[in-house]
């Protein structure tokens, strides 16, 4: 009888497991597609965020798993020095939230970079700084006397949510004193939900790294990366996956941000990520004066495309992992068609999308590239 009731409760046991992991949600990596170029990796990147050691509500691992399984490659938990709202239950321990988060990021295969925010009123506002050898320092009641201190570890800065505050948004002494003292290294141009047009124009004039990261507090909404609906992410061009080397590219300015469906950043490399992704394709002449072809994107990002010169549809889009199909009608199909666009959803300036240009060849040069082939 005993020995009965043994099993029944083993068998009990085993369908409670069963049944619990049956409810459990798939922990399943979303990969993000977008070409690495100019001999770059393109890592993933979210380099502000909080956890309950601050004033967020969840525990590093918490965002360790949220971003392994977004498609992340790279992360910094940023948390408040000066703001601890749950210190009566979280003891104040600026480094904890890294060592507590560092094994799971190991074990996902995220690169972890110790961090942490410096937070004062607006203005001057709130400040991250990440490739800390320790925190500690940081905790200390005058502002330039914290940046110092995070500098003084090399690290980099950066000015968080510039127009956080509308009413006091602006470019002060302060912000001029830590840019000439060089302990200003980049800027947000994008926080959360939040574009800010001033921002992206003091990151081109004053040569700041762009910058866009969530900022998240509460649990990610987001639990599978997709185009509608996605974190905004750091886009950071590294020589490869090392901390180091992600330190370079920050430092160097080579970074984008992806915010909602456009890239923000430098035109050198939006131009890179447009003519890796796009590809003429299935070129097709009929008659004297009628061509068709496929303009094929291979990334994630769907590219808006608006006609800047005297050929081509008034409005193009290229949709993510996708073809554009066309027909033009030309001059003659022998002569090659150029065809020039700004797209409008890949920003090099706050109202400036990139202008791209692109051939179609002449039937004839495609007939001679054939023949000379065949000899």
């Amino acid at each position: 009888m005993k020995r009965a009731v043994q099993l029944r409760c083993a068998v009990l046991g085993v369908l409670v497991i069963l049944l619990h992991a049956a409810v459990l949600p798939a922990q399943v990596r979303q990969e993000i597609r977008i070409p690495d170029i100019m001999g770059y990796q393109i890592l993933k990147c979210d380099f502000h965020m909080h956890t309950v050691f601050s004033d967020g509500l969840v525990w590093p691992t918490v965002r360790v798993d949220e971003a392994w399984r977004e498609g992340l490659d790279v992360i910094s938990i940023t948390d408040h020095i000066e703001y601890q709202p749950h210190k009566e239950d979280v003891p104040t321990q600026h480094n904890r939230p890294y060592e507590i988060a560092l094994p799971r990021a190991k074990d996902r295969g995220i690169l972890l970079v110790r961090g942490a925010e410096i937070t004062r009123d607006t203005p001057p506002g709130h400040f991250n700084a990440i490739f800390l050898e320790d925190a500690a320092p940081l905790d200390t009641k005058e502002l330039l006397d914290a940046i110092a201190a995070a500098n003084k570890q090399g690290a980099f800065i950066w000015w968080n949510h510039p127009g956080w505050k509308p009413e006091k948004k602006g470019w002060f002494e302060i912000h001029t004193e830590l840019y000439e003292k060089k302990f200003l290294h980049g800027i947000e141009v994008v926080n959360g939900l939040d574009y800010y047009p001033e921002a992206h124009e003091w990151a081109i004039e004053k040569n700041l790294t762009f910058m866009g990261n969530s900022d998240l507090h509460d649990p990610c909404p987001v639990d599978k990366t997709t185009l509608e609906r996605h974190r905004p992410m750091t886009l950071v061009f590294a020589r490869e996956k090392r901390l180091e080397a992600v330190k370079d590219a920050l430092v160097n300015g080579r970074t984008a941000v992806w915010y909602n469906d456009q890239l923000i950043g430098k035109r050198q490399y939006l131009q890179a990520i447009f003519d890796k992704a796009v590809t003429i394709r299935d070129i097709d002449y009929e008659g004297e004066n009628i061509i068709r072809f496929a303009l094929e994107n291979t990334c994630d990002i769907g590219l808006k495309l608006d006609k800047a010169g005297d050929t081509g549809p008034k409005e193009l889009v290229i949709p993510p992992n996708g073809k554009a199909l066309l027909k033009l009608k030309v001059k003659s199909v022998e002569s090659p068609t150029e065809l020039s666009y700004v797209v409008r959803n890949l920003l090099i300036g706050p109202t400036k999308g990139l202008p791209v240009d692109f051939t179609i060849p002449g039937q004839l040069t495609v007939n001679i590239g054939v023949e000379m082939q065949q000899k």
